[in-house]
């Protein structure tokens, strides 16, 4: 065991990748020589070389367009979107041929491209430097949509993604870039959890919270209060958007009867309404109390100042728990 923080996990996921397939190759802005952003990328130029890390123009639909033209020669892209809300840009790359160039041609040609982009707020950035736009991709077929929160997810997902050969979106969330954590480095990637499936992180018996991403160390200390109260809350980390690992939830939701979903972006069709409504689906004679979804307002990201009402924190969460026990009136509204 090793322990990283969450940006050198990936990193080290990133060097493993390069240095055992020779068509895996970085596409990015500012992540060779500076070594990127956050410097998740930080020594793998010097190592790999500008051939296979590459500096590009600040111009995403650009990287996303050779990102396309590399993958359909046979090479394994990986895509730094430096930031979160720079995304959109590349848009219609992403969705117009990433997503459907296996479709449109009868499964003949595919592009295992992994698109890195650091997400979420938290971190008192600009504007476009915070952004959730994961229902975006969640909502387009032919993408997997994958979220870590912690080192080892980090350091074992972003290998697996990169050796998918479907496209894969990978979400990193800032504010968790330097959490400290233990990673088993030695197990085979065969051998480890699979990409798609959720993990249950803490157990328990009387609600189910499922979240991803950055809340999930939320998601930790609200069960680790909660339990102090008497209530024993379930934490599962989705880890896998799409395709999501609804059998777990599921399996979750049947024991304890009651489900909160907490997630940073808005709550309007956002991840957590396809949870909530999936596992109503399937679990609804189980159910006491109707799902409660705690999530980021339907505004535009607000100003730094503001985003601390904005995120969910401990206290939403707890309120969430207290509305599907029916500690407090549930009105059905994004919790505030």
């Amino acid at each position: 065991m090793t322990e990283l923080t969450l940006a050198k996990a990936i990193n080290l996921g990133l060097r493993r990748s390069l240095a055992d397939d020779p068509s895996v190759v970085l596409l990015g802005e500012d992540i060779g020589r500076l070594g990127g952003v956050f410097r998740v990328t930080d020594g793998l130029q010097a190592e790999f070389g500008p051939r296979r890390v590459m500096d590009t123009p600040l111009a995403e639909a650009g990287i996303l367009g050779a990102a396309v033209g590399l993958a359909y020669r046979g090479y394994r892209p990986v895509v730094e979107i430096q930031f979160d809300g720079f995304v959109y840009v590349a848009f219609d790359q992403i969705v117009s041929q990433v997503a459907r160039m296996l479709a449109r041609t009868a499964g003949a040609v595919r592009l295992p491209i992994t698109i890195r982009i650091p997400v979420g707020g938290g971190t008192g950035a600009a504007e476009h430097h915070s952004e959730s736009p994961e229902a975006y991709f969640v909502h387009t077929a032919g993408l997997r949509v994958v979220e870590v929160a912690g080192p080892q997810d980090a350091y074992t997902v972003i290998q697996q993604a990169i050796a998918c050969d479907d496209p894969v979106v990978f979400f990193e969330p800032k504010r968790r870039y330097y959490t400290k954590g233990e990673v088993d480095t030695e197990t085979a990637l065969a051998d480890a959890p699979p990409m798609g499936a959720a993990r249950v992180v803490v157990p328990g018996s009387d609600v189910t919270l499922v979240t991803y991403g950055g809340l999930v160390a939320t998601a930790v200390d609200a069960a680790t209060a909660a339990a102090d109260d008497g209530v024993s809350v379930e934490v599962i980390d989705l880890r896998s958007l799409s395709p999501a690992d609804h059998d777990a939830v599921a399996a979750s939701v049947r024991r304890t009867g009651r489900l909160v979903v907490a997630h940073e972006g808005p709550h309007e069709a956002g991840v957590g309404a396809e949870i909530a409504a999936t596992a109503t689906e399937r679990c609804f004679e189980y159910l006491e109390a109707a799902p409660v979804r705690v999530t980021g307002h339907d505004i535009p990201y607000p100003p730094a100042k503001l985003e601390m009402h904005h995120v969910p924190d401990l206290d939403r969460i707890l309120d969430g728990v207290d509305r599907v026990l029916g500690r407090v009136p549930s009105t059905g509204a994004v919790i505030a």
